[in-house]
């Protein structure tokens, strides 16, 4: 296997200027680079509405990311829609309902957050409000588990999609040529197929983030060598960071 030193980060290179990719490349040598191989694009009004959902109907709104709060209020502004003090929030994590403050007037009984990134952590607070109609924001390709968990426990969930990832074309003067290829969601692997259709893997190290990463590019013939999270790696930054100490040796 060879040595590994140039590193594709399928993700924005972080604002900070000190990040776990900086100490990899002064502690291995190594050269990261950082190129989107996917992005986001808002669906417009017209598609949205052929979902048949009407945001009026709905007195709660599920949230997993801001990138959803954002879709959210772009929608309920092109449709006209004033979104009422009385909606109620419900989000993955504390981050994500803070975020809320930049659309509304953040008040604690109207958002509900999960102590661990969990949606189950929610059902308590959801089972108190047995009359509550829920609207969950999501993108064209999201996880049908978390609808099954709701539908389980006899809560009445409807997802809108309101964004759709989509892949990036890959710079024609950039020379696709990497040691070791990190990707973080299903959606990139799609996008690496597009883009590069005959391209094999061979000795190239490919490192992912979350099982269903790992189960996509699985299933389209790729060998997975780092995965994370894990007992032992909590993040993607420590998988790698355990597997070039282990080219030092």
């Amino acid at each position: 296997m060879k040595k590994v030193k140039k590193i594709l980060i399928s993700q924005p290179r972080p604002q900070t200027g000190r990040n776990p990719y900086t100490d990899m490349e002064a502690d291995f040598g190594v050269q990261c680079d950082f190129h989107q191989l996917i992005k986001v694009e808002g669906i417009g009004v017209r598609e949205f509405r052929d979902q048949h959902v009407y945001l009026e109907d709905y007195t709660a709104v599920i949230v997993n990311s801001r990138l959803g709060i954002d879709h959210y209020f772009r929608m309920a502004e092109e449709m006209r829609f004033n979104v009422p003090e009385t909606m109620h929030y419900y989000c993955i994590s504390e981050a994500v309902g803070n975020y809320l403050q930049k659309y509304i007037q953040y008040r604690k009984r109207k958002v509900f957050a999960a102590e661990n990134n969990r949606f189950e952590d929610l059902l308590p607070a959801m089972h108190r409000r047995p009359n509550e109609k829920y609207l969950m924001i999501v993108s064209d390709v999201h996880n049908e588990e978390t609808m099954n968990m709701f539908a389980e426990n006899n809560i009445i969930v409807k997802p809108a999609v309101m964004y759709r990832t989509v892949a990036t074309e890959w710079p024609q003067e950039k020379t696709f040529d990497y040691d070791m290829i990190v990707l973080f969601t299903p959606s990139g692997v799609a996008a690496l197929q597009k883009n590069f259709p005959d391209w094999e893997q061979g000795d190239t190290i490919i490192a992912c983030l979350g099982v269903n990463t790992a189960t996509a590019l699985e299933e389209a013939g790729y060998r997975v060598d780092i995965k994370a999270p894990s007992e032992k790696y909590p993040s993607i930054t420590t998988a790698i960071k355990d597997f070039l100490e282990s080219q030092q040796e």
